[in-house]
């Protein structure tokens, strides 16, 4: 994400001395697009770190549970892998 933000802006800023409706329009219309993508980013984040702080204390004030749940959702991964391949790799 930060990479494309970057290129934008490179991108903009080579073009700054071009004149012309179509260029001024699309360097607009590319400015907005970086502004809105700030905004839903940072509110990506800003979830993702709520979330990732409700996770970390639940399984401190549960850890055998968060344990056992991990276990059985591993175990089943590893089972629908292990049936996935031994009907693939026949």
């Amino acid at each position: 994400m930060g990479q494309l933000a970057e290129d934008a802006r490179a991108l903009m800023a080579a073009t700054a001395d071009v004149a012309g409706e179509k260029v001024g329009e699309a360097r607009k219309r590319l400015a907005a697009a970086l502004d809105r993508v700030k905004e839903v980013y940072g509110r990506v984040k800003e979830k993702a770190v709520e979330g990732a702080k409700a996770t970390d204390e639940a399984v401190r004030e549960h850890p055998y549970q968060a344990m056992a749940i991990a276990f059985g959702v591993g175990a089943i991964v590893g089972y629908l892998a292990a049936r996935r391949c031994s009907r693939n790799c026949d």
